[in-house]
């Protein structure tokens, strides 16, 4: 099938450093220029960023710092790339959220004049989502091949998710899956655990995205000035941003994840201060306890030793009375 045109379509992809529009660089740029008559013109640069490169992104499309390091800028190359694309309308997957802002924040910054006043956006993912609608009724209608009666009430709702999920098991137990890294799995098994590792790719930290997961299990911030960062980094280097987010309009569990984070932070901090408090002491304290204890004994006065002995009482016997029978028996003895 042929495109019907009146003038060029650009399909163009964008591999980045990240995915902030405002902040992050073009890697690789590739463009297919789709012509009125049918031909195609393909298009492909890499380009350094002038700036590193996170892993994360390189884990993704497997472009890394020493990849690009003697490729040209984006604006030694921004002349060229307008004058390719010229009139021609854009298209793209994810194009008018992604790709299409990516660019044009590069060329202003290379100062390229790159007129979009007339031209014509084609996002081939939104048609996919909307002819092929990601909903709860879309869904229970795709696997289940019915409709949902009396849809949005709970009850009719959470049993259609139930089937749904009995029949995406039956459909993909054996179909394989190819991730973003290429690792070929069958990942749609009757296990929970296996689902929740599948339905929790982004291994979000907060649920609400803010933090995620990195490849080392570290917590690292998934927005802002500090994207990509982990999150201890940035208590590093300025402990005010914990106190900016306890203020800011983010979720509560946001804040309960960061302040968990926060409190493990400062605890790791005081023991470091403590060895380094120890290091510091001079030797005669580093002295084991026992020692210590044997030294005081040692040299402590035995004042018990010096000690004059208290002389013990005479105990006196108990008064008795005198009887009559006992006055008998003193006359008797001495004669009187």
């Amino acid at each position: 099938m042929k495109l019907n045109l009146n003038r060029p379509l650009a399909f163009f992809d964008l591999e980045t450093t990240g995915v902030n529009v405002g902040s992050d660089r073009i890697v690789e740029i590739a463009i297919l220029k789709a012509m009125p008559d049918g031909t195609e013109i393909i298009k492909t640069l890499r380009l350094n960023p002038q700036m590193p490169i996170p892993l994360e992104s390189s884990l993704i499309h497997g472009i890394y710092d020493e990849h690009i390091a003697n490729e040209p800028t984006f604006k030694d190359v921004a002349q060229e790339l307008a004058d390719f694309i010229g009139d021609a309308d854009l298209a793209g997957y994810n194009s008018n959220r992604f790709d299409i802002p990516v660019l044009l924040e590069e060329f202003l910054r290379a100062e390229v004049d790159f007129d979009m006043s007339d031209r014509k956006f084609v996002d081939v993912q939104n048609i996919f989502h909307q002819m092929e609608q990601r909903t709860l009724r879309a869904a229970y209608k795709f696997y289940c091949d019915k409709d949902i009666i009396n849809a949005h009430s709970a009850e009719a709702d959470i049993t259609a998710t139930y089937h749904v999920l009995l029949a995406q098991i039956e459909r993909y137990k054996d179909t394989d899956f190819e991730d973003k890294k290429g690792n070929v799995s069958k990942p749609v098994l009757n296990d929970v655990a296996a689902l929740h590792a599948f339905t929790n790719m982004n291994k979000p930290v907060d649920f609400a995205g803010r933090m995620v997961f990195n490849e080392a299990g570290e917590e690292i911030f998934n927005f802002g000035k500090h994207k990509g960062k982990t999150v201890e980094q940035v208590f590093d280097i300025e402990p005010s941003y914990y106190a900016w987010m306890r203020q800011g309009d983010f979720p509560l569990y946001t804040k309960k994840k960061l302040t968990e984070i926060w409190e493990r932070w400062n605890r790791k901090k005081d023991q470091l201060k403590q060895v380094k408090q120890q290091q510091q002491q001079p030797a005669f304290k580093q002295q084991p306890l026992a020692v210590k204890q044997q030294q005081s004994t040692v040299n402590k006065p035995n004042f018990a030793a010096n000690k004059p002995q208290q002389v013990q009482p005479r105990k006196e016997k108990p008064v008795v009375d005198v009887t009559n029978d006992m006055l008998e028996q003193l006359k008797m003895k001495f004669g009187k």
